[in-house]
């Protein structure tokens, strides 16, 4: 008579893998669930959310050169051109949250990038620049005006 062979189970260690593989996963799956990061604006906004920001006291950024700034900037935002900004940073609010514009998104993502490396946390560029913003009907203002309080730009409907 043949004996049997026994059956091969599964080792413990395999199911103690299995169960740390499951836990793992569940841990993951309610940290995304809870994470403010998943209602959070991206890095890169629209309008209508560089919009919402402004009128929620967000601090506006241009980092254009003095010749576009002249043209056409966001009212009430502030001129720092992207070649100085490594210089000016303490001209820049770290407890407020920062729109970085620019004339069509590109100069914006680098300045973003200059602020976050800087340490600064709540910054987000605008993707359309100041050309979308205009196109979607938004105010513009004109002229070396918007640096102080007491220099109203005119704005543009």
């Amino acid at each position: 008579m043949r004996k049997a062979a026994p059956k091969k189970s599964f080792p413990l260690w395999g199911w103690i893998l299995v169960a740390m593989v499951v836990v793992a996963a569940i841990v993951i799956a309610v940290m995304q669930i809870k994470s403010p990061a998943a209602t959070a604006l991206p890095a890169m906004v629209t309008v209508p959310q560089a919009a919402q920001l402004r009128d929620e006291g967000a601090f506006i950024l241009d980092v254009r050169d003095n010749d576009a700034w002249v043209l056409a900037h966001i009212p009430g935002s502030t001129h720092i051109p992207l070649r100085d900004l490594p210089d000016r940073l303490n001209e820049i609010p770290a407890d407020r949250q920062i729109l970085v514009v620019c004339y069509r998104g590109n100069m914006a993502i680098e300045g973003r990038d200059i602020l976050l490396d800087a340490g600064f946390t709540q910054v987000y560029s605008l993707g359309a620049g100041v050309v979308g913003w205009q196109w979607q009907g938004m105010p513009i203002a004109t002229g070396e005006c918007g640096l102080s309080k007491d220099d109203p730009c005119e704005q543009i409907p």
